[in-house]
């Protein structure tokens, strides 16, 4: 997934820079992305010092350690991020998947970034990672199932929103005190919707790299999803000239 000086040699989902927000009186300085639809494999737990269990998971179903634990029969890569975030959005649970004992998994291919994200209030875990899966893999119908019922399978549909980029080591706290920097910057720039309890439930956090990689070279993301109406305002007021 990337090397220790922070090289990142797995694929990501494609999106598309809207604007660049990073001089004059900007604070915390940002991206605004356009993203399609994604799909990713995800896992829920309930220990927020225990990251390693998820990614595991996450990384047996794609074949990292092994054969993979799906019913697939093709080559599937990994991609970064990783992603963590604040909101749980439950999934509706299908049919137990049966397969021969014989059958060997896909090797998915890994991608980045790997989310990481807290859930809602209510729901029995409340945190949950996310793997975005290779863009080949555009339909459910082509994604291969898990045969561990902890993975899960969700669609992800096409959004705009705010990313701000740090280096370093990340934590709950450090995360959380970034996304509350980007949230109070786009209110500052206009956005007053984000306070703190909203941002503290919603943001995500994106991983590219290994555990191994030098902090002073790991990218590190934090996300704020956004409406087209208020990503088309900060286009207006910040422009190519004025960013």
């Amino acid at each position: 997934m990337g090397s220790i000086v922070g090289k990142e040699n797995v694929a990501e989902p494609a999106f598309s820079i809207l604007l660049q927000r990073s001089s004059g009186d900007v604070k915390t300085s940002y991206e605004l992305r356009e993203y399609g639809k994604r799909f990713v494999a995800e896992v829920c737990y309930s220990d927020p010092n225990n990251t390693s269990s998820p990614f595991q998971t996450l990384a047996r179903y794609i074949g990292v350690f092994g054969n993979p634990q799906n019913e697939g029969i093709e080559s599937i890569p990994m991609t970064a991020p990783v992603a963590m975030d604040t909101k749980g959005v439950p999934i509706v649970m299908t049919a137990p998947v049966v397969m021969d004992k014989n059958t060997k998994g896909a090797q998915i291919t890994m991608t980045a970034p790997v989310v990481m994200e807290n859930s809602s209030p209510g729901m029995k875990d409340d945190k949950r990672m996310k793997f975005f899966l290779p863009a080949e893999y555009d339909d459910l119908s082509k994604i291969p199932k898990p045969t561990n019922p902890a993975v899960k399978i969700a669609e992800v549909p096409p959004a705009v929103g705010a990313v701000h980029r740090y280096n370093g080591s990340f934590s709950d706290s450090i995360n959380e005190k970034m996304a509350l920097d980007l949230a109070a910057q786009l209110r500052e720039d206009g956005i007053q919707r984000l306070d703190d309890e909203y941002t503290k439930r919603n943001f995500e956090f994106w991983g590219y790299n290994p555990p191994f990689t030098l902090p002073m070279f790991r990218r590190n993301e934090v996300w704020l999803e956004l409406t087209q109406e208020e990503v088309e305002m900060l286009q207006q007021k910040y422009n190519e000239n004025h960013n």
